[in-house]
């Protein structure tokens, strides 16, 4: 069973579509009682960092989620503020988040006369930056792979070996990092088609 666990911050509905169409499980876990029953979790996420980490705080989330941390025993995907919380802290407020990962999600700020703009939203090519869980062919296999990316902040790790993969917005920019089995993305999988398809799937593949 996939356990996607109900913040109020995700959309339940499309990630769970994906799973089902891999032939897995999915569930809507609304009480963190429910995380020994998953094989594998998923923390989905849209919206600000502190409205995610005061809701992980005031729903009893935050203490049975480290707990599953730190066994190692299940694989965890973060996706866009999913990922985030997954980090320290955040310049975006005040919020703490779970601290997994050290790093701190800063605002995208675009070089001038670039065009660029904030939030950065639409679809970006991801290029893992060597071989992972959710990337195991490593950077040489990657020909395009895109995603569909919205946020306006982006997380920097203490830990350049915690970063699976980035994108591109004026810059580089993080777009997977992890740690043994926890792991998150900051784009969209549920939103990006064929590709963030093939990367549940191989989300799912992963056995403890």
């Amino acid at each position: 069973m996939v356990g996607i666990a109900d913040l109020g911050i995700g959309n339940f509905a499309a990630m769970a579509k994906m799973i089902t169409q891999l032939g897995g499980q999915p569930r809507r876990m609304t009480s963190p009682d429910e995380l020994p029953s998953a094989s594998h979790i998923i923390l989905p996420g849209v919206g600000s960092f502190d409205f995610a980490a005061t809701v992980i705080d005031q729903r009893g989330w935050r203490e049975p989620l480290l707990k599953l941390l730190s066994e190692g025993n299940r694989p965890l995907l973060g996706a866009c503020v999913g990922m985030q919380l997954l980090v320290d802290s955040s310049h975006e407020g005040h919020g703490t988040g779970l601290g997994w990962i050290p790093g701190e999600c800063v605002r995208i700020e675009p070089p001038s006369g670039s065009g660029l703009k904030v939030p950065h939203m639409g679809w970006n090519q991801v290029t893992p930056t060597g071989p992972s869980l959710l990337f195991p062919a490593g950077p040489e296999a990657v020909v395009d792979e895109r995603f569909y990316f919205v946020h306006s902040y982006r997380v920097d790790c203490v830990d350049p070996n915690d970063v699976w993969a980035t994108t591109d917005h004026g810059g580089p920019i993080t777009a997977a990092i992890g740690r043994g089995q926890v792991m998150g993305v900051q784009f969209h999988p549920e939103k990006s088609h064929r590709f963030g398809l093939e990367l549940l799937r191989r989300f799912l593949a992963i056995q403890c």
